[in-house]
């Protein structure tokens, strides 16, 4: 098992760096529902930060995780080559909800987004999923928190040609 749980002023610059990159991206949440702000920071390859914020709506179905909304709008800008992602989520009433010792993961849905990338990748993905507060975080790759992934690997889909970023 690879997990690691550490406090935010004991992870690298680089991991604080993306962190506080995800945290910034929450206040771009649109969370009128949940009222829960979510912020995603994903580390290309080439060291570019790009992030991404929960939309949500009234059909529920079609609301986007900031995992998920950072994912499109990296490949968009055609990165597809990661080497991790910071998580950090923050209710409303984060204050009263003493949310402290809850670090926010990813969903199914993300978590399989994320392992798919990581077969693009090559590697696995380091998955960095903090408290509200920073007080908290834990490290681990994307296999354990989806063991047993399915993805083009294991249909035996060859996905090379996805490999190549356009920058």
């Amino acid at each position: 098992m690879n997990t690691e749980i550490m406090e935010y002023q004991t992870l690298s610059l680089v991991q604080q760096q993306l962190l506080d990159a995800a945290e910034e991206a929450l206040t771009k949440a649109y969370n009128p529902y949940s009222r829960f702000s979510v912020g995603a920071a994903l580390l290309s390859r080439s060291q570019e930060i790009i992030t991404g914020a929960n939309v949500e709506n009234a059909a529920y179905g079609s609301c986007l995780c900031a995992e998920r909304a950072a994912l499109v709008r990296a490949n968009a800008m055609g990165f597809r080559r990661f080497e991790a992602i910071a998580i950090i989520g923050r209710a409303e009433n984060f204050e009263a909800v003493k949310q402290v010792d809850m670090v926010t993961s990813p969903c199914g849905a993300c978590r399989q987004m994320l392992f798919e990338a990581c077969q693009i990748a090559e590697h696995d993905l380091k998955v960095i999923m903090a408290t509200g507060d920073k007080s908290k975080v834990v490290v681990m790759p994307i296999s354990e928190l989806l063991p047993h992934g399915f993805g083009p690997d294991q249909l035996g889909i060859d996905i090379s040609e996805f490999r190549k970023e356009s920058l």
